[in-house]
């Protein structure tokens, strides 16, 4: 590893599109200030595809959509709403804007970049619920680094990820 890495430089993945487009909004976001987790679990039966933390420690969830059909077949997005003070889509460029909820946040994303078009409407968190929520993001994000650094099926697992992931 080269001194001042983080972490050591890892071969290329292949991305579905939607990892594609969390890549782009997780880029655009770091350089707004934020923090980002993908995938994470707010609560039982709801993973969100980023979770961001703020500087002021606000979090804002965005959804990725690879298209109408994924769009469509999202029955869980509304229960997010209560995991973040905002809410987002984020869609690729060529996605029909005009089937998402206008009272939401829009991003338009690719692989390596993002741009906000629509801030959604804040909805401050309990501060109790707050505070489980950043125990449980600064856990996962703690986890997930050790699994780079310890890339083991054991330590995989307790990042929440899969064997196969590593």
């Amino acid at each position: 590893m080269l001194p001042g890495m983080l972490v050591p430089p890892c071969a290329p993945l292949r991305l579905t599109p939607g990892q594609r487009l969390a890549r782009g909004v997780c880029r655009a976001l770091a350089a707004r200030g934020f923090a980002c987790v993908e995938e994470m679990v707010p609560a039982p039966g709801l993973r969100v595809d980023v979770m961001a933390l703020g500087a002021k420690g606000e979090f804002w969830v965005v959804e990725c959509k690879s298209g109408p059909a994924d769009f469509r077949a999202d029955r869980k997005w509304q229960g997010y709403l209560d995991w973040c003070d905002r809410f987002f889509w984020a869609v690729a460029p060529d996605f029909p804007q005009e089937l998402l909820p206008g009272d939401t946040g829009l991003i338009l994303a690719d692989a390596f970049d993002a741009e906000i078009l629509r801030i959604g409407p804040e909805r401050r968190l309990a501060p109790a619920r707050r505070k489980a929520l950043a125990h449980g993001f600064a856990r996962l994000a703690a986890l997930r680094l050790q699994a780079l650094r310890d890339p083991g099926p054991e330590a995989a697992i307790r990042a929440g990820l899969s064997a196969s992931d590593v």
